[in-house]
């Protein structure tokens, strides 16, 4: 790859500016600053301003990073996105110049991650049931009944809430919903995961932009030997 000196000099002096643009795109999907996922932002940030130095790329450092691999992806390119805003007119070329770096990047997540899959325990194949997930026109959102986090989602839930699919991963599911509305959200998670009922009630979820969007709900109870999901599916009134 070629030297880019003036691109690593503009990515370290401008990179207060790009993270409060990448936040503001994010909204609530934005990693929290002690977390694994900032972590790997700062080292993509480091990785990519030394290859655009030396005009070299070395092999990116994830030793002890345990972030999610689909959500970093979805956060590295929101991350891309930001940069290039902030870049305006030069925003092509910093394009250009990071796609080789970011590729690098996401096959080293995804090697890592494998490895970590390889020694824990066996994967279940969800591959069918995830691909009609996705082909579903209402939003869907799997969330963990303990910890109210998001376990998985599709396309259609990440555009209503204006945010990548994937960047929804691991995220609270109540960081979307208005304040006035989690006492609602909680009671019907709480019936939910103590019934096998379906619940079917009317909400409100909340944008990036903070924008309140009215939504019809089925939530349904799925549990496995480990943990208990709630099944949601929002449809926009």
């Amino acid at each position: 790859m070629k030297q880019h000196p003036d691109l690593a000099a503009w990515l370290i002096s401008r990179r207060r500016q790009i993270e409060r643009t990448m936040l503001a795109r994010l909204g609530p999907a934005a990693p929290s600053p002690d977390s694994d996922e900032t972590e790997v932002l700062r080292r993509f940030r480091s990785f990519a301003s030394a290859a655009l130095q030396r005009g070299t790329i070395a092999e990116p450092a994830l030793d002890g990073i345990r972030a999610n691999e689909r959500r970093v992806t979805a956060l590295l390119n929101a991350w891309s996105d930001a940069a290039a805003q902030v870049a305006a007119d030069r925003g092509d070329l910093l394009r250009s110049a990071l796609e080789p770096l970011l590729a690098r990047f996401r096959s080293a997540l995804k090697t890592t991650s494998s490895s970590r899959r390889a020694r824990g325990a066996p994967r279940s194949n969800r591959r069918a049931v995830s691909a009609a997930i996705d082909r579903v026109a209402d939003s869907f959102l799997a969330v963990d009944a303990d910890t109210g986090r998001i376990v998985d989602a599709n396309p259609a839930a990440g555009a209503l809430l204006g945010v990548a699919r994937d960047a929804l991963l691991d995220v609270e599911a109540l960081n979307f919903v208005p304040p006035s509305s989690h006492n609602v959200w909680w009671t019907h998670l709480d019936a939910v995961t103590e019934g096998a009922e379906p619940h079917r009630f009317t909400a409100n979820f909340r944008d990036v932009t903070g924008s309140t969007i009215p939504v019809e709900c089925t939530i349904t109870r799925f549990s496995t030997r480990n943990r208990t999901l709630a099944l949601i599916l929002a449809r926009p009134l």
